[in-house]
């Protein structure tokens, strides 16, 4: 039986009452502190001050503990608006906030598909914004912007933990690497390259994730209208 369905076992007062809530929510503290690497059952346990066999009742393995991470977290993406495609960037700045607010989730979204009761909630949310577009184009839709929200919040974090890494933030690094690219423009061989370096567009993050999200929601729009017609 899923966890999902899987009842709890019966509260024991003493020494600590335990609930998959509480186990969730101090998983979610340890890896919000220091990401996946500090989460285990045993780690989970030392936090909440009770032996790690306490856990197994609740929890029977790490993969399930990180499915119940997922899902506490999207309990915060609520995505909401009128239309399917308010409803469609609701969702992907959900995501990412979520994604801001608990970097390591960014590792653990996509691959398998997440079944708890607050994923589900967020995906029946916005299919049935999509109102009576067909599944042909609804799935890749999602699909679309789900491969886009994941692949962008993912370079987001990995530039975050680099600057961490390095010590290094964005303007030292421009600093530190502007010479060696201004030796490398000025041989001809990547003009254009050095065209959009030096009179592109110089976004932000977050204008970057708006902008390309747009890019994403208007081909959707015309694949949307094809089939209304």
């Amino acid at each position: 039986m899923l966890v999902w369905e899987r009842p709890e076992p019966p509260e024991r007062p003493v020494p600590a009452t335990l609930s998959r809530e509480r186990i969730v929510r101090a998983a979610v503290r340890l890896a919000d502190a220091d990401g996946l690497d500090a989460v285990s059952l045993r780690k989970v346990a030392a936090a909440l001050d009770v032996g790690p066999m306490r856990l197994y009742g609740y929890i029977a393995t790490k993969e399930e503990l990180l499915d119940l991470m997922v899902d506490a977290v999207y309990a915060e993406i609520r995505p909401a608006g009128d239309g399917w495609r308010e409803v469609l960037r609701s969702l992907a700045e959900a995501v990412r906030k979520a994604v801001h607010r608990h970097e390591w989730l960014a590792d653990l979204l996509g691959g398998r598909p997440q079944l708890g009761p607050n994923t589900m909630a967020a995906g029946e949310a916005v299919l049935a914004a999509m109102g009576d577009v067909g599944l042909d184009t609804v799935v890749p839709a999602v699909a679309a912007v789900n491969a886009y929200v994941y692949g962008a919040v993912r370079r987001e974090i990995t530039e975050r933990r680099a600057e961490r890494t390095s010590g290094m933030d964005k303007r030292q690094w421009q600093a530190a690497y502007g010479p060696y690219l201004e030796r490398t423009f000025a041989t001809g061989r990547f003009p254009a390259v050095a065209t959009m370096v030096r009179d592109g567009p110089h976004l932000d993050a977050g204008e970057t994730f708006r902008i390309g999200l747009d890019f994403v929601l208007d081909g959707i729009a015309a694949r949307v209208s094809k089939h209304a017609q």
